[in-house]
């Protein structure tokens, strides 16, 4: 029996004069995977690939479980995603680099949770979608270093570097944040 594959590909049009907003804001949110009892779907094709780059639906935490922030500045910061992997495997590699201004107990603490846990980020961009750095799929890798700056001009740092396996470039979110400040609605985004 033959399988039948359908393209998935359609137009991409872009209009002159439309500006293209770079950049991140100037907050980022995240949880420890473990704290996330499901996960948001991605629409899907009949062979199982996905036929979006949008996660609709919001995640379900554990009980008692909120999304944490960390300010950034976000002139400093960077959300990028680069293909990795042969045919027909090849999947996202979604990377972001999230740079606090401090390096005190409290920035130096962040970087021992920060580096030994599987974490997932949202990260809202400057047209106000949100975009997911992690999958249910693969481990976020992140790792944490600090510059305490140099002499009287120098500027202190501590510097989030995210990489995530995923099956799409940094997904756009449409659901919420269950947050220490409150819910955040991510549904800025339109299909």
């Amino acid at each position: 029996m033959a399988v039948e594959c359908s393209p998935l590909q359609k137009s991409l049009e872009w209009c002159m004069g439309t500006p293209e907003l770079p950049g991140i804001r100037k907050r980022i949110y995240y949880i420890a995977k473990s704290q996330i009892a499901k996960w948001p779907p991605y629409s899907r094709e009949d062979n199982r690939r996905a036929n979006t780059a949008v996660l609709s639906g919001s995640f379900t935490l554990v009980a008692d479980a909120k999304w944490k922030f960390i300010d950034i500045l976000a002139d400093k910061s960077q959300l990028t995603s680069e293909a990795q992997g042969e045919v027909p495997s090849q999947t996202q590699l979604n990377k972001l680099t999230a740079v606090h201004p401090g390096v005190g107990p409290e920035a130096s603490a962040a970087a021992c949770y920060l580096n030994n846990s599987d974490n997932v980020f949202v990260v809202e961009d400057t047209k106000g979608y949100f975009r997911v750095v992690g999958s249910e799929k693969w481990i976020t890798k992140t790792t944490v270093a600090q510059d305490n700056g140099q002499g009287p001009t120098g500027a202190t740092s501590t510097t989030i570097s995210v990489e995530a396996t995923d099956e799409v470039p940094s997904p756009f979110y449409m659901g919420t944040l269950d947050t220490e400040e409150g819910t955040i609605d991510c549904n800025a985004f339109e299909e």
